[in-house]
């Protein structure tokens, strides 16, 4: 068994093989030269100085020598010979393997722009970008965000939790858009406005402006110049499905997979942020970046590997963002719903929105609700949907719905 990728789908991926009894050798591939680590407190705890970087590791060292599992750290896979079962790494080795996982994840989206590699433009995704922008950011006077996505608006607090001036620029109309429903991106809204982060919407960066080389301000698509000594890009991520595309699979932002997280090739699955796969709580085929799918589906193939079992993926989505005292729970994929409902206190500051594709409730995002995301878990889960009619009944209770739905 061989398994590219070190992050948190990788590490998973091998330690369940092992968890699920499969004794053959089982090697993890990383390119980075560290252990695999969490990546969500990059944005989070590692970046208020909350976590040290001793914390972030998946495993210690020793556990992954206890259960037998090689790991070729700072090594970077090369080639896939699907017909002969090897995978070639950048220092001329070769690995032979009966089963290859791909957990290849992301890289995050560059500024096709002058100045974007000047010093003070920082993007997030390894526990590297996380010590440089943690750095600037205790140095920061004025910091430019671009991109009031999860993390964009993660950083961004942490940044006004520091004293600095903080300008998000979301090209969108509301924060957060492709992710949660329009009522908690208003609420999002207010709250960091009054935290004082000027949040520019309808907006996008022009240009980067430098001195020498080092970042001293930005000028934004609607004319407005902005003072800035960090720049922080958050606009996305690049799949990293080119090593599967060379090899001849199946590729469409994503290495696409069956319901069973299956390339074309059997003997080769994928999963985590590099998957692409059908599901049932979304049309189409859907990509998703979050721990709950990245473990998840680790534990899926693992299993499948391990003991021949071959059934569906079929975990119902979940997500967070801890953003300051913002804390967001998300259960279900809510993309295309046309109808909401909202329970609890938005004036509180807890509060769910029920969201519904066609009268079926497909995804619920909550606000320091957790008892609300717990149940909508469930209910989301569920094969007998909750329908918009019944939510809408005046004594319509999430968790008294849900432990219904479990006693049938």
């Amino acid at each position: 068994m061989v398994v590219i990728g070190g992050g948190q789908a990788g590490a998973e991926t091998v330690l369940a093989l092992r968890a699920a009894g499969y004794e053959d050798p089982v090697t993890l591939v990383c390119a980075e030269p560290e252990l695999p680590y969490r990546r969500p407190p990059l944005s989070k705890g590692f970046l208020d100085h909350s976590e040290v970087s001793d914390e972030l590791p998946v495993r210690a060292r020793a556990v992954y020598d206890a259960q037998r599992i090689g790991l070729r750290l700072g090594a970077r896979v090369v080639s896939i010979d699907r017909p002969g079962r090897l995978v070639g790494l950048d220092d001329g080795d070769e690995l032979s393997y009966d089963w290859l996982v791909l957990a290849t994840g992301a890289e995050p989206r560059r500024l096709p722009m002058e100045g974007a590699e000047a010093s003070g433009v920082h993007v997030l995704r390894s526990i590297h970008d996380a010590d440089a922008l943690r750095g600037a950011l205790d140095k920061a006077q004025s910091v430019v965000v671009v991109g009031g996505g999860f993390i964009g608006l993660e950083v961004a607090v942490s940044a006004r939790k520091r004293g600095a001036a903080v300008a998000v620029l979301e090209m969108a109309p509301r924060l957060m858009g492709r992710a949660v429903s329009a009522e908690l991106s208003d609420y999002a809204l207010g709250f960091h406005r009054e935290m004082g982060t000027q949040i520019r919407l309808g907006d996008s960066l022009a240009s980067i402006e430098t001195s020498g080389g080092i970042l001293c301000g930005v000028t934004t698509a609607a004319g407005t110049a902005l003072p800035a000594d960090v720049l922080v890009v958050g606009v996305g991520v690049r799949v990293e499905d080119s090593l599967a595309a060379a090899a001849g699979l199946a590729v469409d932002d994503g290495i696409l997979v069956d319901e069973f997280l299956r390339t074309r090739d059997p003997r080769i699955f994928a999963v985590g942020d590099c998957a692409r796969f059908p599901t049932r709580f979304a049309p189409g085929s859907v990509r998703l970046e979050s721990v709950q799918n990245a473990t998840g589906q680790a534990l899926h193939v693992a299993t499948a590997i391990a003991t021949g079992n071959a059934e569906a993926y079929d975990e119902v989505p979940w997500f967070w963002s801890h953003q300051g005292d913002l804390r967001i729970q998300m259960a279900g994929l809510t993309t295309g719903h046309d109808r909401t409902l909202l329970t609890g206190a938005v004036e509180a500051g807890r509060f769910s929105v029920l969201c519904f594709r066609e009268g079926v409730l497909v995804g619920v995002d909550s606000v320091s609700d957790v008892r609300s995301h717990q149940s909508a878990r469930r209910l989301v889960g569920s094969h007998n949907p909750v329908t918009y009619a019944e939510a809408s009944a005046a004594d319509f209770d999430l968790k008294t719905r849900a432990l219904a739905r479990e006693s049938r």
